[in-house]
């Protein structure tokens, strides 16, 4: 006889909208695959599984359930983007010079120039970047969306030194420094996409807040995804949390307090900008449950 707990009956409505947002996540999981098609160089099946464009679908769905496909497609684009450029980064790249210029040819397209038609990387890029021109928040928050694109690779560069540094037999960076660097993770680049894919123009007045807020939540995601990657970073040659000089018991701890900042700075945000403070919000708890058992990378 099975073990496995029931569904509770007396629940319909909330199973009904998981419901919901699975199927939500199946639409733009079809979205992703279009995209990974028409990018073939970007993204090989290894690591590039039929999972890791499953999971960002579910992840924006969940942060977002009462959204269309439509309105989540920049955001889902945008986390895959992100895979390919740190793929590109921290595996394909074998001198800061590449490093270099792919970030100097994301940022010419954040600068409205033609994308590189020999980079694959900067031609998915500017998909993404005129999208979003069709919104009417971009003209005033494209700085913003450039500099938040501009902060990740920075950060994604510096952990590739990092690495290095460590291989030339140099010492590992601090975990403060670690944890300081995680705009690597790209989640409030995703955030800002999304704001500004969204067009409420009462975004704009806050969204320095917003993207303070944002920048608080992925700390916090940084080291939920460090707690469940651990032995493939160790396999990969990747950084990770755990390899300077904390134990899981005060990683986790550490999520304790900078999750309960969080919901502070939230509750703070609540009042004047619900949907996106909630937003946040969710983001926190379905990482924690989604990192519980899964990561998002396919195998080499």
């Amino acid at each position: 006889m099975s073990t496995a707990p029931r569904p509770d009956a007396g629940q319909p409505a909330s199973v009904a909208a998981s419901g919901r947002t699975c199927a939500l996540a199946a639409r733009c999981q079809r979205d992703l695959q279009e995209c990974a098609a028409a990018f073939p160089e970007l993204f090989a099946a290894r690591p590039f599984d039929a999972t890791l464009y499953a999971s960002v679908s579910l992840a924006n769905a969940f942060g977002s359930p009462d959204a269309t496909a439509e309105r989540l497609r920049i955001a889902n684009r945008t986390s895959l983007w992100i895979f390919a450029a740190d793929w590109l980064i921290d595996h394909e790249a074998t001198s800061r010079t590449e490093i270099d210029d792919i970030v100097r040819g994301a940022l010419a397209v954040a600068d409205d120039r033609a994308p590189d038609p020999d980079t694959p990387l900067t031609r998915f890029l500017a998909v993404i970047r005129d999208e979003l021109a069709g919104s009417p928040l971009f003209p005033p928050l494209r700085a913003a969306w450039r500099d938040e694109l501009e902060r990740m690779l920075t950060a994604m560069a510096r952990e590739w030194d990092w690495k290095h540094q460590v291989s030339g037999g140099d010492s590992m960076p601090s975990f403060e420094q670690y944890l300081g660097n995680a705009g690597n993770f790209g989640s409030t680049f995703v955030n800002v996409s999304h704001w500004i894919h969204a067009g409420d123009p009462g975004v704009v007045p806050r969204l320095d807040e917003l993207t303070e807020a944002s920048d608080a939540v992925q700390r916090v995601l940084r080291l939920l995804n460090d707690l469940a990657t651990y032995e493939r970073d160790v396999t990969w040659g990747d950084l990770n949390a755990l390899l300077l000089g904390v134990t899981r018991d005060e990683v986790v701890a550490h999520i304790g307090i900078l999750t309960k900042e969080c919901r502070e700075r939230l509750r703070s945000l609540r009042s004047g900008r619900p949907d996106e403070s909630a937003y946040l919000e969710r983001q926190i708890g379905y990482s924690t449950g989604f990192y519980g058992l899964a990561d998002y990378w396919g195998e080499l």
